[in-house]
């Protein structure tokens, strides 16, 4: 490898070694036991929960890792594969899929090898997207597959992870809550993840899923590419029209029939609890769709100016309920196209929500900050040409998209690889624009529940935040939550009256300056139309 950059910023956290060729490779004790395992149970003796985990123990020993498993995580492990699983399923578990995760295990230095001599021209390499670094990683889902694998079998150092803000990556901590605190709800988690791993040993797809960190800058400064926030005074004057708007009180976000960009209600480490107890929002969608778990490998937190977008995540899972009542509920053919990179056109990104704001988020600071955020996410490329709104009249959406839309003839692809049109499209100083960056939105109730938003204050912010980035829809799930029952009267209320995006926004701030001096305690919606019936708002001191 002539150029190590990308790669000496991961390997700390790879549990593999940079041989006298300066190949990558893994210890000779761990080749061995791959080996044995590889050959099946009656070889290896690996034909329980138990015997795995004193497997996982020596390999780690062999990687001299300093760090304990968590405490109870063998009694996990054995629980889940000993207990929990019928007889014959983990029969078949240790014989026809633990043989080929240790193959899988044992090629991960070769198909990291392809991958920074496939990537490095691009960079897109595997490496470290630290804090104020946008950029983007892309990985083939076999190569995930391996590093997923990594995870179950808890090899990668974790001794300097908590330095660079990185989220947990190996599945000790998963199992130890499993243990530990059982309910139906992690055991299912759990479920999903071995789903995952059966169905890669049988057939490993082919596709690629990428992971980018986008960034705002916090000032305006001529010599950076990425976009500033807008501040209170361009909202206020700005007058594009608000995107239509649709309500689902029922449905999920990831089933949304055509293609749009999924909102994931993030912690700032991305992924949450899922490799703990959570199983919200977030969690779910990390479990029905584990390649998005490899992203917790390499992106640290994310700051307010920050957000992660994952193209191309393969879902394997279906499932039931939520929280406590979660359940894996069995295989699941993820049958979305894919597009010219070879990612499958399922879009998520993430973002986190102020957290307990009280009566902060009605406050002009926390406002901007939670507009910041869905403005970031939702497509800065082309709302943010209109930052100086020096438009007389409002502008339609349709007449700005057809200023600006990429064309999709065919000649991007002419003379030179996928990868050389992106690479073409950064040096540009914009994200690659084609149709899918003008797909509309998903979401929900994004920082309303554990983290005590108000939904109606957050719906208008999400709303406004699409409208500005040129958004063709929101499609909005309210999972049947009370207080959003009047929210597709509301919306075509708004519509009807033609406001744009400064009129929502200037509204909204009247309302929000009277709410946090206690001059109302009426919600957005109701103190906007005070004839609508309604249930009492929720008071967020509380």
């Amino acid at each position: 490898m002539e150029d190590r950059a990308e790669l000496d910023s991961i390997l700390p956290y790879l549990p593999l070694l940079i041989g006298s060729s300066r190949r990558l490779l893994w210890p000779s004790k761990v080749v061995e036991a791959l080996e044995a395992m590889s050959k099946g149970p009656d070889h290896s003796q690996v034909n329980s929960g138990q015997v795995l985990s004193i497997a996982i123990s020596d390999m780690r020993a062999s990687l001299s890792l300093r760090d304990p498993l968590a405490p109870f995580s063998p009694q996990g492990y054995s629980l889940f594969f000993d207990e929990l699983l019928t007889a014959a399923d983990s029969t078949k578990w240790f014989a026809e899929v633990i043989p080929p995760l240790a193959n899988l295990l044992l090629r991960l230095p070769s198909l990291l090898d392809f991958h920074y001599q496939n990537m490095q021209a691009y960079g897109y390499g595997l490496r470290i997207l630290g804090p104020q670094q946008p950029g983007m990683v892309l990985l083939s889902q076999e190569l995930i597959g391996a590093l997923l694998a990594c995870s179950l079998f808890c090899l990668f150092p974790v001794s300097n992870r908590g330095v660079k803000h990185l989220p947990t990556i190996n599945f000790d901590q998963l199992f130890v809550s499993l243990y530990e605190s059982y309910s139906e709800k992690q055991e299912n988690k759990v479920r999903c993840i071995v789903h995952y791993f059966q169905r890669i040993c049988s057939q490993m797809p082919t596709g690629f899923v990428s992971f980018e960190r986008k960034l705002l800058s916090l000032e305006n400064h001529p010599s950076q590419s990425s976009a500033s926030y807008p501040n209170a005074d361009f909202w206020t004057k700005s007058t594009l029209s608000l995107c239509p708007f649709q309500v689902y009180s029922s449905g999920l976000i990831e089933d949304h029939s055509t293609g749009a960009l999924e909102v994931d209600f993030a912690n700032k480490y991305l992924g949450g609890g899922a490799l703990h107890r959570g199983c919200v929002q977030e969690e779910i969608r990390f479990m029905i769709s584990p390649e998005l778990i490899a992203g917790m490998l390499f992106l640290p937190s994310m700051a307010d100016n920050e957000a992660i977008e994952i193209v191309g995540a393969e879902r394997f899972s279906d499932y039931t309920g939520y929280a406590f009542s979660f359940r894996f509920s069995g295989d699941y053919v993820d049958k979305r196209s894919v597009d010219f990179l070879g990612r499958r056109k399922t879009r998520i990104v993430a973002i986190d929500a102020l957290c307990s704001p009280r009566m902060n988020q009605y406050k002009l600071k926390y406002l901007l900050r939670q507009y910041k955020r869905h403005f970031q996410d939702n497509g800065l490329s082309a709302g943010q040409l209109h930052q100086d709104n020096k438009h007389d009249g409002d502008i339609s959406r349709n007449e700005v998209l057809l200023n600006e839309a990429p064309s999709t003839s065919n000649e991007t692809n002419e003379g030179g690889s996928r990868m050389e049109v992106v690479r073409k499209s950064d040096e540009k100083g914009g994200q690659f624009m084609d149709p899918e960056n003008f797909i509309g939105i998903a979401t929900g109730n994004w920082g309303c529940g554990a983290f005590g938003g108000d939904p109606e204050l957050k719906t208008i912010i999400q709303w406004l935040a699409a409208s500005q980035a040129l958004r063709p829809f929101i499609s909005y799930y309210t999972f049947g939550l009370d207080a959003l029952q009047s929210l597709a009267q509301v919306s075509q209320w708004i519509l009807l009256h033609k406001w744009n995006v400064g009129d929502l926004w200037n509204m909204l701030i009247e309302y929000s300056s009277q709410k946090s001096k206690g001059e109302t305690n009426l919600g957005f919606f109701a103190w906007l139309l005070p004839s609508l019936p309604h249930c009492e708002a929720a008071d967020p001191a509380n």
